[in-house]
């Protein structure tokens, strides 16, 4: 009888001890992470999108690059760019295409998932919102959040009133900043430049008269300053200091305004009739001096960091007189790296006019493609790189080129690329130039997908080392204008 009692108390501590054993194994075990995406987004994308022959990791190749299978791979971004930005669930092209519902904006074909029922409303609304929220990881870490010192460079999209931003190092959107002050009115944001200390960026615009600043550490928005009852505000110059801008407008009768932008306050405003059609500005190497092209003309204009005294360069051999019908049209000014030298695109002539800083004596001329535009500067290379928008040399679908220019010997040649090109920057650190195509005409490449704002644009990538073009180019939103770098 006792043997049958320890028989059975052992027996039923058996059976415990296994309740004990599977209880722990059943707390223990973790609940499925869905590839590091909160729990109801990644159940949408896990078991809907990610799938063979779709978003997984075996097919990406085959599905535009793109795959969904986890929150680090969806961030390795596809053949366009970036189809999820943080916080911007209406520039996040995912969206798009997995929407069926008007109310939720956009619609673009094909429907995802493809040959299978769409996503419900309910679905639909859970990744947008996601989106919306930062599109953060199942532990609330939000994408590119991680660096206040990234190396980025800024695209503004003059036909969307935002700049696209872009991480350096992988070349994919991170961020859409919407810029202005006038909601649902178009400001066209015209240029965009980041400060020599590489702690803030400024944009000004051609349908508003402010100028606003931006930290490059998180991008927020800092202030804005009035620049005065004047629009048409297309380009800006900082001194080297980054305590002053200088802008200028782009009207018959123009303006420069001055501004101290530590404490962003109108420091000047002048014009009315002093100089007309001006467009690119440029500070000499000591910044006493500022340059500044007429975009009908022969001639350039020089005034002086106190506005006291201007004057008219001709850009022609010496003794000729300024005229406004000549057929340069000079666009753009930079100097060299030493100061001595100083390059003007002329968009009539089709050429760069190289000019002696001291008597301001015409040295020589160089050909660019057609239509030369934008111009960046590698002071490593001893190059300057000119963005022509309208030239055909390439053929096929490509209207644009870049000339690049020894600033040296004046050695030169052109490479094709893109639709429109004008936007063109410098990555010295890895080694890219960028050029941004502004794909206005129908005749130009068909985009991936509509945007918010219309036709797309897009940027290409050349290896500065040995201007090889990258086969990958970046979609980003209307009309991107011009590029600015993050030291």
């Amino acid at each position: 009888m006792r043997l049958f009692k320890l028989q059975t108390t052992l027996f039923i501590s058996g059976l415990f001890l296994i309740f004990l054993l599977l209880y722990a194994c059943t707390k223990d075990s973790a609940s499925p992470t869905f590839g590091d995406y909160p729990t109801d987004v990644g159940k949408i994308f896990v078991y809907k999108c990610a799938t063979s022959g779709c978003h997984n990791t075996a097919s990406a190749q085959g599905a535009a690059g793109l795959d969904l299978s986890s929150l680090a791979t969806l961030f390795q971004g596809s053949s366009n760019g970036s189809p999820v930005i943080p916080y911007r669930s209406d520039f996040s092209s995912l969206c798009y295409f997995i929407n069926t519902y008007s109310e939720y904006g956009l619609t673009n074909a094909p429907t995802m998932p493809l040959y299978t029922n769409v996503l419900s409303k309910n679905e639909v609304k859970t990744i947008k919102d996601w989106i919306d929220n930062g599109a953060p990881d199942i532990n609330g870490n939000i994408m590119w959040s991680d660096n206040p010192n990234r190396k980025k460079y800024y695209v503004l999209n003059q036909g969307c009133d935002v700049v696209t931003v872009f991480d350096a190092n992988t070349q994919l959107p991170i961020r859409y900043i919407t810029v202005g002050n006038m909601p649902n009115t178009a400001e066209s944001p015209h240029k965009i430049i980041v400060s020599p200390d590489g702690q803030y960026w400024y944009v000004v615009f051609v349908a508003n008269n402010i100028l606003q600043k931006y930290r490059t550490s998180d991008d927020s928005f800092v202030g804005e300053v009035s620049l005065g009852a004047y629009q048409n505000w297309n380009t800006i110059t900082i001194s080297d200091d980054s305590k002053k801008a200088y802008c200028v407008s782009w009207q018959a009768s123009s303006r420069i305004a001055v501004v101290d932008i530590e404490h962003m306050v109108l420091l000047h405003n002048i014009g009315g009739g002093i100089f007309n059609d001006a467009h690119g500005v440029a500070l000499n190497k000591t910044n006493d001096t500022l340059y500044i092209t007429r975009q009908t003309g022969n001639y350039i204009y020089k005034v002086d960091t106190a506005l006291n005294n201007f004057f008219t360069v001709p850009l022609d051999v010496s003794g000729t007189l300024p005229n406004q019908t000549s057929s340069f049209d000079p666009h753009e000014i930079i100097f060299s790296t030493d100061g001595s030298h100083y390059f003007v695109t002329c968009q009539k002539s089709n050429e760069v006019r190289v000019m002696s800083t001291a008597g301001d004596v015409y040295v020589t001329s160089v050909p660019t493609g057609t239509f030369p535009q934008e111009i960046a500067k590698s002071d490593n290379r001893g190059k300057i790189y000119v963005s022509c928008t309208e030239d055909l040399s390439g053929g096929g679908n490509t209207r644009g080129s870049v000339t690049v220019i020894d600033m040296n010997n004046y050695a030169n040649a052109n490479y094709p690329v893109g639709y429109q090109l004008h936007g063109i920057n410098i990555d010295e650190t890895n080694g890219y130039l960028i050029v941004a195509s502004r794909n206005l005409l129908g005749t130009g490449p068909t985009p991936h997908h509509t945007g918010v704002c219309g036709r797309n644009g897009f940027v290409s990538y050349f290896k500065i080392g040995t201007m090889e073009l990258l086969s990958k180019k970046t979609e980003v939103a209307a009309d991107p204008y011009a590029i600015a770098i993050r030291p």
